[in-house]
């Protein structure tokens, strides 16, 4: 499956658009990896915690919304995007979406 933020996928083109498709997943912080976060907020450096969670959940995300398309039939998702969302303290979604297409070889 060809994933991309652009609008077009360089030597392909779209034959056929099949909408809007998404994956998401919500994610709630563990305390463990808070009291970790405040060390390192103390002492400066990067947080591994929050990010190994977020990339995480990226991926999970993406990984849904590629399944979506997948039922859809697509062999592609252009404009991909990505949005976070607070649901509740400590509770974040984060949200992977794009439009499924079918795609075919330029003939130039």
């Amino acid at each position: 499956m060809i994933v991309v933020t652009a609008n077009r996928v360089s030597g392909k083109r779209v034959v056929r658009t099949l909408g809007l498709v998404r994956g998401n997943t919500i994610r709630a912080r563990h305390i463990g990896k808070d009291i970790m976060a405040v060390f390192r907020n103390i002492v400066g450096g990067e947080v591994a915690e929050y990010t190994k969670l977020l990339a995480e959940s990226r991926e999970q995300a993406l990984d849904r919304m590629v399944d979506e398309a997948r039922g859809l039939g697509a062999d592609a998702v252009i404009s991909l995007r990505f949005q976070t969302s607070m649901i509740m303290g400590g509770a974040a979604e984060l949200l992977a979406y794009g439009t499924a297409v079918v795609l075919e070889t330029d003939a130039d």
